[in-house]
């Protein structure tokens, strides 16, 4: 029952709950559908943190997609053991830059002053749901061996069987608890996602291609305001 609940009805609730709230805040405030940036508070930390942060987890979320839309080319790709240990060193290392800038991130947010006054009750969140998945990424990574290929062999047909409406709980129910719990993680920052300023990455700022330059001009030395506020 608690399997049904959580990888059958739950990722419904969750898809429904970003999508009505998504499209509401995007139509009545898309003006908050802003990451916020705090670089003009603090920038030399947060360069540390965001860059093998946003490497890392471009690199894990792109190999889990690969995987979804392949599974069978992923097994086939897994057939060669030479193969197989570059993929799953890849992923590990992806893992880790992700762990690493994300420690950065949040020892940025709560050791410095002007960040932490600007770090709300959905930021901290947002970033506890997100160390944990890593962290149960990485745990899965390093307790369970040939991740990449049983991910294709048992989660993905899951996976999809959730996608067409038919959620098939026999590939996830045997699963170990923690990638059990890897997988409500990943669904629960799905429901979260409407509340917080992480919705921003929905959002595609194509509209810079066509938009005219725009150009700025300084009336004093920004170098000399800088140092005057500093002093």
């Amino acid at each position: 029952m608690n399997d049904f609940f959580w990888f059958a009805v739950f990722p419904y609730v969750a898809v429904a709950i970003e999508l009505v709230l998504s499209f509401y805040r995007y139509f009545t405030n898309s003006y908050k559908f802003s990451s916020l940036s705090s670089g003009f508070l603090e920038g030399k930390t947060l360069f540390w943190g965001s860059v093998p942060w946003h490497f890392g987890i471009l690199t894990i979320l792109l190999g889990h997609l690969i995987g979804f839309l392949f599974p069978r080319h992923i097994l086939l790709f897994n057939g060669s053991p030479l193969r197989f240990a570059i993929l799953e060193v890849t992923a590990l290392v992806g893992g880790l830059f992700a762990l690493f800038g994300l420690v950065v991130l949040i020892y940025r947010r709560f050791t410095n002053g002007r960040v932490s006054a600007v770090t709300s009750k959905s930021d901290v969140l947002v970033l506890f749901l997100l160390l944990t998945q890593v962290v149960s990424g990485l745990g899965i990574a390093l307790s369970y061996r040939w991740g990449s290929s049983w991910y294709a062999a048992s989660l993905v047909p899951y996976l999809k069987s959730v996608f067409v409406f038919a959620p098939d709980l026999t590939y996830i129910s045997s699963l170990p608890p923690l990638v059990k719990w890897h997988v409500f993680n990943a669904v629960l920052l799905v429901a979260v996602l409407p509340f917080t300023r992480l919705i921003h990455f929905l959002v595609l700022p194509i509209h810079y291609i066509w938009r005219s330059w725009q150009v700025v001009r300084w009336n004093w030395n920004p170098k000399t305001i800088r140092k005057r506020n500093i002093r």
